[in-house]
């Protein structure tokens, strides 16, 4: 921790990229004057120095959510689609730059990130589109006595906190239905990843949002700084991506406060493959599913369970493919898989590579930690997994494919379900009937049917058991937003 001034933001490309805290729309250090470094994972320097917000930066920003509330929430509709459709224009012009910063603070490849922000920009552009649709009901009562008249109005105050994966999707995938709906929003991004949510911050206030709509604390002292935000009455809703164990943590600090919650957790999705699977679709979907983001993806297939008649050849051809990875930085044009996101991850990972060797499943590439700078772990195929293994019932969260066999439709899924996570899960068969059966029987808030991709702003994202509360895009995501008021009226 430093005490170097943040006045000057970072130049990334062209790209105005600020280093201090929003709030009020006004870019501020840290009220004790702190700052912590932002690391490059491909190898291991500093980036920049940025704003360490506390506890009074938090309320602060709290009270400039407040301030601004009133006539954001009594905005027309209209006005605030606009904005957000600007929001997506502006993105859409520097979408070269911002995702050479989330390829610069991230580790990401360049196509990756490039197909982060073009999904990040598609939240505006939706939300754009929803924010006319907030539509309520009226109805006769049954006894008809009176009408019963249904609104949904914002919710007020949110506190938004986004995890490092995906920096720049994850904000916008918040802020954007949180506006659409005529809430104000503090965004807390992770402290690994920060650059890309000031970059987006900077694009809104660009876009016209006003003063206060949008707060952004970046804080290396997550807890304390959250805390008392939580506590605070004015704050009415949190939405927090990120691992099962904090999501816990922060319910029961939301449950003081009786906070709407909306939480997408960690997942452990199954990909299973059956005999009858087109092997060609199967290869690519399980390489989309399992390398987007180099597997630190919560969506990302963690357990891919392959049947008895095509595992041999399944594997053979996964592990060509996954060895042919080119590694590197993910700012280089060339690289296919950049680093981890830190040392720790890089560890853990092959922990888990080892654990499942020693319990004797069969390497077919990768599993050897590299030499050199940088958080880098290799395109990695291991084989005949056994179901006790740790990375069958932990998620990965690195370009480790752990592929399992299986004999039977019953068996398999039995053995997806049984986990405490229910995320994402993927089906690949040729025979329809049997996708669709499998898919309605997968405890699982969204499944992919013969597709390696599952993610779609249109569509409602979220999972059950432990993976999460509330759903994030679609309409239901701008619903999750909105307090529902029923009217008695009698006419």
């Amino acid at each position: 921790m430093t005490l170097t001034s943040t006045q000057e933001p970072l130049d990334v490309d062209g790209l105005t990229v600020p280093r201090r805290l929003l709030i009020a729309g006004q870019w501020l250090d840290a009220a004790g004057g702190q700052t912590f470094s932002v690391i490059n994972p491909s190898d291991a320097s500093v980036i920049t120095n940025i704003a360490d917000a506390d506890v009074e930066d938090g309320l602060t920003a709290v009270d400039a959510a407040a301030a601004a509330f009133p006539a954001w929430a009594a905005t027309p509709p209209r006005k605030r689609a606009e904005i957000l459709s600007r929001c997506f224009e502006l993105m859409t012009e520097r979408s070269e730059q911002i995702a050479h910063l989330i390829s610069l603070e991230n580790g990401k490849a360049l196509p990756d990130a490039r197909g982060e922000v073009a999904y990040a920009a598609e939240f505006f552009r939706w939300y754009a589109e929803e924010a006319v649709r907030i539509i309520g009901e009226v109805s006769t009562s049954p006894s008809g006595t009176n009408r019963i008249l249904v609104q949904h109005q914002p919710i007020g105050v949110c506190i938004l906190i986004t995890p490092w994966n995906f920096p720049a999707a994850m904000a916008t995938r918040k802020l954007a239905p949180a506006l659409a709906a005529g809430c104000t929003a503090v965004l807390k991004p992770a402290g690994l990843t920060p650059l890309t949510a000031l970059a987006i911050a900077q694009l809104m206030m660009d876009a016209g949002v006003p003063a206060g709509v949008v707060n952004v604390i970046t804080t290396s002292k997550t807890d304390d700084v959250m805390t008392p935000m939580l506590a605070d009455p004015r704050v009415r809703k949190l939405s927090f991506t990120g691992s099962t164990g904090v999501g816990r943590h922060l319910l029961r600090l939301a449950a003081d406060n009786v906070l709407k919650c909306s939480m997408e957790l960690g997942g452990n999705a199954p990909f299973l493959v059956f005999n009858d699977a087109d092997l060609d679709e199967a290869i690519e979907g399980v390489l989309i599913a399992k390398m987007r983001n180099g597997g630190q993806a919560c969506t990302a297939a963690n357990r891919i369970y392959v049947q008895r008649g095509i595992q041999a050849e399944f594997s053979s051809r996964l592990a060509r493919r996954m060895g042919a990875l080119r590694v590197g930085p993910g700012t280089e044009p060339a690289t296919e898989v950049g680093p981890l996101v830190d040392e720790a991850s890089v560890n853990k990972v092959h922990a888990l590579v080892q654990d499942a060797l020693d319990q004797g499943a069969r390497l077919l590439t990768g599993g050897k930690l590299p030499n050199g700078a940088g958080y880098y772990y290799p395109p990695t195929v291991v084989t005949n997994v056994p179901f006790y293994a740790r990375m069958v019932n932990e998620e990965i969260f690195g370009p480790v494919a752990s592929v399992i066999l299986f004999d039977n439709e019953d068996e398999v899924i039995a053995a997806a379900n049984d986990t405490e996570y229910g995320l994402a899960a993927y089906v690949f068969t040729e025979d329809l009937r049997r996708g669709l059966r499998v898919a309605e029987r997968l405890e699982s808030g969204m499944v992919a049917l013969n597709r390696g991709l599952v993610s779609d702003p249109a569509a409602p994202f979220g999972g059950v058991k432990q993976s999460g509360l509330g759903r994030e895009g679609a309409h239901q995501g701008l619903l999750d937003f909105t307090e529902t008021k029923y009217i008695a009226v009698d006419w």
